[in-house]
């Protein structure tokens, strides 16, 4: 499942506020394209997001193929700029764009512009799919057999450049006989679960059965459900508390 692509000089993506009714591609040359569609959560994900808006940053200087150095950079710092903004909280977005900018920096030409950030754009891409990938094989190593497994919105290839993070995981261990089902909450507000993640778990022949939010409580009580994958989009570690505090933790 391709959902974005730098394809021929442009940027093609799949629109997710059309799922699941409809599967429709948007191909575009314009960066400002990108920037809306991360906006509207056409492209939504934060692994998603990073590689659109790598893509973007170089769509700025790819449609002006006589252009000097001068001015193609003037036009990578305003693509930039409005790609920083579309959404404030997705720190892949600005990983993606100093990664960027710092390529940008070693251009001596026009050429050399336009070569080394689609190098580095691709890199980041490439990275995320490696990455998918992995985790994919370390996390459905952790199940011990023929599992009922919960998960909740979407961390798949919709929001991803792989094959997904947390749903990466339950496809691999569906592929090697470990999930028999998945229980799929349906995420309110904007049911991501309900439109996406069941939408990429059909597509994949992978069993799912799409709940209420609130329901999730019930089928773990019943014993349905052995293991839960969740995406996030950070974790943080704290330090263990000093011995004898009192506090416990697993």
């Amino acid at each position: 499942m391709v959902t974005i692509a730098w394809t021929n000089g442009a940027v093609r993506f799949l629109d997710q506020t059309e799922l699941p009714a409809r599967e429709v591609y948007i191909e575009t040359r314009d960066p400002l394209v990108v920037a809306d569609a991360i906006r509207a959560l056409r492209v939504r994900g934060a692994p998603a997001i990073g590689i659109a808006a790598a893509y973007a940053a170089c769509l700025s200087v790819w449609g002006n193929p006589t252009g000097e150095l001068p001015a193609l950079r003037a036009r990578l710092g305003s693509a930039l700029q409005e790609l920083q903004s579309t959404r404030p909280t997705a720190v892949n977005l600005f990983h993606a764009l100093d990664r960027i900018r710092t390529a940008a920096s070693s251009a001596l030409t026009s050429s050399d512009l336009r070569s080394v950030l689609l190098a580095e754009a691709r890199a980041i891409h490439e990275e995320d799919i490696d990455a998918c990938r992995k985790m994919a094989v370390h996390g459905a190593a952790l199940l011990p057999g023929p599992s009922g497994v919960l998960t909740h919105c979407n961390a798949g290839a919709l929001a991803t450049g792989g094959e997904g993070t947390a749903l990466g995981v339950i496809v691999e261990a569906h592929r090697r006989g470990k999930v028999t089902r998945v229980f799929v909450d349906e995420t309110r507000p904007l049911l991501q679960g309900a439109r996406l993640t069941a939408w990429e778990l059909m597509a994949q022949h992978v069993p799912v059965i799409l709940i209420p939010d609130n329901t999730a409580g019930v089928v773990m009580q019943r014993g349905e459900v052995q293991a839960v994958f969740v995406g996030a989009d950070r974790i943080a570690a704290k330090e263990p508390p000093e011995e004898g505090c009192g506090i416990s933790c697993s």
